[in-house]
């Protein structure tokens, strides 16, 4: 609680907390007299007066000796760990401690617990290790852990997330262990510009948007189609003359069944209104070096490079394919 921006929220805690400890003495000096005060005319009888169902009294005795001395304890403990340790808004304690460096600590003893077992896979390559049961094992924890969120636990991925699966469309064209390594290390950044403006109107645009699905064979209409060849060309710099994509720049390949960003005229038309960016963030805080190189090789056995992958416990349904232009 040492971390607040506003000076009003660290008074606020502070005296929320000292009131509280303040009032728990008080209760316990309260409740510890031996006798309560007899109201007038009553007979000492050690009782406080009170009656319940006629017949039950309360007895006028002091606190049990244990739960004074729980409360004494109560306030002592309280008052030395706020001391020691932030509790008092601002305040960072005697002690130097802080829950970001337990957790730096705690990262880096982690760390070097399974640094041996890392650094005995770190010898070997990815394409080895994708044949490796034990190494996929441990890769497809990994992927779990990071990875699925997005991917999905079956690696599938789902609309906007690629299918890793599928090399040729999942990671826009096999390229290796060494792509997978530098993506998941780096991250990528994927993006299209908002193309509206160099196709035309709807008209052209929905033309366009039929001419894509053609490359692929989708269903589509073939006089728009035929109209909308001729405006390719404001994507021919990207996505090449014959839509197979160029994998230097990202760009997908448009001539395969496979739709990151939707399928259909409808997706196509948007996108090319108002463009695509996908970022994928880069996994290297996360993740260290040899951590990366095991998940690249699980990832590498997804897409038939490899073994079979290990079976998860859990996985998703298949997802249709889809593609953006």
């Amino acid at each position: 609680m040492s971390d607040f921006i506003n000076g009003f929220w660290p008074l606020y805690v502070a005296v929320i907390s000292i009131v509280s400890i303040l009032a728990c003495a008080l209760l316990l000096w309260m409740a510890g007299k031996a006798k309560v005060n007899l109201r007038r005319g009553q007979v000492d009888d050690n009782t406080t007066g009170h009656v319940w169902d006629e017949d039950l009294r309360e007895l006028n005795n002091p606190l049990p000796r244990w739960w004074m001395w729980l409360f004494i304890i109560t306030v002592v403990f309280a008052l030395g760990y706020l001391v020691l340790f932030p509790g008092l808004g601002s305040y960072k304690g005697t002690a130097g401690w802080s829950m970001q460096e337990q957790h730096r600590d705690d990262v880096v003893r982690f760390q070097q617990e399974v640094a041996p077992l890392y650094a005995g896979f770190s010898a070997r390559s990815v394409e080895e290790l994708s044949k490796d049961p034990r190494a996929l094992a441990i890769g497809e924890r990994q992927f779990m852990n990071t990875c699925a969120q997005c991917h999905g636990s079956d690696a599938r991925g789902s609309k906007s997330y690629p299918n890793l699966t599928n090399a040729d469309a999942g990671w826009l064209g096999k390229r290796g262990a060494e792509h997978i390594v530098q993506t998941i290390t780096n991250g990528r950044t994927g993006a299209m510009p908002p193309m509206a403006a160099a196709v035309g109107g709807e008209q052209e645009i929905s033309e366009l948007a039929h001419y894509v699905l053609s490359l692929s064979g989708s269903p589509h209409n073939e006089i728009k189609a035929f109209s909308g060849r001729s405006k390719f060309a404001a994507c021919a710099a990207c996505h090449g003359i014959d839509g197979k994509g160029n994998k230097a720049i990202g760009a997908p390949n448009l001539t395969d069944d496979y739709w990151l960003h939707g399928w259909g005229e409808a997706a196509i038309v948007n996108i090319i209104k108002n463009g695509r960016t996908n970022v994928m963030p880069a996994q290297s805080p996360k993740l260290s070096a040899d951590q990366i190189h095991v998940v690249a090789a699980y990832v590498l056995s997804l897409s038939g490079s490899g073994p079979e992958p290990v079976a998860s416990s859990s996985s998703s349904s298949s997802l249709l394919p889809i593609k953006a232009p």
